[in-house]
């Protein structure tokens, strides 16, 4: 393996090109989506409990900053324009504007976070994998939560058992599961590339 491989993607993409990248980058939208379909709406709260920030993070984590950006781009404006690729197989505008708008637009954000920690080669111990995964989960929340406020008009307390209280244990079990495929998915590219 190269030594500047900083990031799984480039670990196993050495030489990669322009098709590459752009089937890499719609991969990483269409795993997000994939993740989206994993949902379970709460009676209270018209935020789910999906699979994308576990899908969000890894896709941060393997591609690097600018291929997961320009992945989450993807994904938002694809599911902007029309395509059943959000939670729920819901699409448009109305759900970008809407209470889990601001979750979506820091999918971007923390995508963008983890690639970058992941260049710094948190991805290759279990412990610094988990903060980098943890990191990228409070973006999400960063985003998510002002914007839920926003839109639902209610307080901090209100807003917390609403969109950040449900989903806690969640997002830490994705996030260890996260953190442990990071460092095994090194360690399957140094046994085959070694």
């Amino acid at each position: 393996m190269r030594p500047e491989a900083a990031t799984l993607r480039l670990a196993v993409f050495p030489r990669s090109n322009l098709l590459t990248d752009v089937l890499l980058i719609l991969g990483g939208a269409g795993f997000v989506a994939l993740a989206a379909q994993v949902s379970i709406s709460l009676p209270f709260t018209p935020v789910p409990i999906t699979g994308q920030t576990f899908a969000v993070v890894l896709v941060g984590a393997t591609l690097g900053t600018l291929l997961a950006v320009a992945s989450l781009g993807v994904y938002i404006f694809v599911g902007a324009l029309g395509a059943p690729i959000y939670a729920d197989q819901t699409h448009g505008w109305d759900v970008l504007t809407g209470p889990t708008g601001g979750y979506i637009i820091g999918f971007v954000f923390a995508a963008a976070l983890t690639g970058f920690l992941a260049r710094e080669r948190w991805d290759r111990r279990f412990s610094s994998a988990v903060a980098a995964m943890l990191s990228g989960n409070v973006v999400i929340y960063l985003f998510g939560l002002p914007w839920l406020a926003a839109k639902l008009d209610t307080g901090l307390e209100d807003t917390l058992e609403a969109g950040l209280y449900p989903f806690v244990v969640g997002d830490l079990l994705k996030l260890y599961l996260a953190g442990a495929l990071l460092p095994a998915a090194w360690a399957l590219v140094r046994r085959f590339k070694g």
